[in-house]
């Protein structure tokens, strides 16, 4: 099977900032290029943190209401220094968290989800910035055709890896979701099919009606 990388899937072209870029020009990288987050990188590429539209915002949400109906939020210290901060090495989120293009879809995921992050600097094996990868450009593999994603379980999964022969076990892919039936030998087949099914690249769900001739689970130890 063919996983999709982050190599496959970041984004090359990263708008970038340097430490002393100032606010008002970050702001301007934003909107100018249509982002919502900008690596912070030093004199040799190498990302240093993340600077988003949430770490400006903070100057904004440290001001009192001219209005006086909205309270001044309470703020810790490091939230403090963001608020009065005018450079991006002051207003970035750091040490930046960082993958690496060869990572899978899952490995990548998984950090974010770890740190609370919505996107990735990838650097290369000398920690240089090579790309940026966000929670959306995760999600493409969703975007695969049902026929791909069909002929991906049928070729690589049941023939190749399993073994099976085209008629044991029947696929039908909608919307993501993988409807398997069929008969095979053992019962202890089953949960792998359906798991590796599973791993394949923009496969929502699985629902396995696979039949089975023998109950291998239950099978006694040799001996008894």
């Amino acid at each position: 099977m063919h996983h999709r990388t982050v190599a496959e899937l970041m984004t090359r072209d990263v708008v970038r900032a340097r430490r002393d870029t100032p606010f008002k020009d970050i702001v301007r990288l934003l909107s100018e290029n249509d982002v919502t987050a900008v690596p912070v990188v030093d004199e040799q590429d190498h990302p240093l943190g993340v600077v988003s539209e949430a770490d400006l915002l903070r100057k904004s949400a440290d001001q009192a209401d001219p209005s006086g109906r909205a309270p001044v939020p309470h703020l810790e210290a490091w939230e403090r220094a963001k608020a009065t901060g005018s450079r991006a090495e002051e207003l970035m989120s750091a040490p930046a968290v960082c993958a690496r293009p060869e990572w899978s879809v899952v490995e990548a995921a998984r950090l974010m989800e770890k740190h609370h992050v919505k996107r990735l600097p990838v650097v290369d094996e000398a920690d240089r910035l090579l790309g940026i990868v966000s929670r959306s450009d995760l999600l493409r593999i969703f975007l695969r055709r049902d026929d791909a994603i069909r002929d991906e379980i049928t070729e690589d999964v049941l023939r190749r890896t399993m073994g099976l022969r085209p008629w044991e076990v029947t696929v039908e892919v909608r919307d993501g979701r993988v409807d398997l039936g069929g008969s095979v030998e053992f019962s202890s087949l089953v949960p792998v099919i359906e798991r590796l099914c599973r791993s394949v690249d923009g496969v929502v769900s699985v629902d396995g009606h696979i039949a089975y001739g023998t109950d291998d689970a239950r099978r006694p130890p040799t001996g008894t």
